[in-house]
């Protein structure tokens, strides 16, 4: 005969009707009870998946998927891949990852090369630093944010930049002119007194 588990898509989470005891095949529960967790995919691409009860101290490393919903202290380096922090997850870690997605906690600076996404359930506590940020309504977000795309700047513009906020001008055509006024004596006649 067909079992229950046969017709579940392999990878895909499952729900518990009751918190307290599991249920007997053909059983109907004696009371409704809702799900202990929300029922979100883990990831369609999670390769790899710290559950709820696992805790690892050190640094993760690697380029594919990973789905965290236990406790993680250390650092977290994912170069390709997308880290998910379950809605259980506590990470206590540096994070540097191509695509961040927080549903749990985190504390420490998050580094998401495309895009940070922090879902209304997530509490960060850090630095984020990415292109793209989404941040859901009910998210907590305590830190510095650096979000957008940084523009390269040559050595010549930075002094430029300091210069004008400085309020003194620096270009080639001025420097000559402000050497000249700054050379006569005051109330010599000249317009540009």
């Amino acid at each position: 005969m067909w079992k229950k588990e046969d017709g579940r898509p392999q990878g895909s989470p499952e729900t518990l009707n009751s918190p307290l005891a599991p249920q007997a095949f053909g059983t109907a529960p004696s009371h409704p009870a809702a799900p202990v967790a929300r029922n979100v995919p883990v990831s369609s691409n999670a390769a790899a998946c710290i559950s709820q009860g696992i805790r690892i101290k050190g640094d993760v490393t690697g380029s594919e998927d990973l789905f965290v919903d236990g406790l993680v202290e250390g650092k977290l380096n994912l170069t390709n891949g997308s880290l998910t922090v379950g809605p259980n997850g506590n990470v206590k870690a540096d994070i540097t990852a191509r695509e961040v997605i927080v549903r749990g906690r985190v504390d420490g600076k998050v580094t998401g090369r495309d895009k940070v996404h922090l879902w209304g359930t997530s509490q960060v506590t850090g630095e984020v630093q990415t292109d793209r940020l989404a941040i859901e309504e009910g998210a907590l977000l305590r830190g510095k944010v650096e979000a957008g795309k940084m523009i390269a700047k040559t050595p010549e513009s930075r002094i430029a930049v300091a210069a004008a906020a400085a309020g003194v001008d620096r270009s080639p055509s001025t420097e000559s002119r402000t050497a000249v006024t700054d050379s006569r004596p005051a109330g010599s006649g000249s317009s540009a007194d």
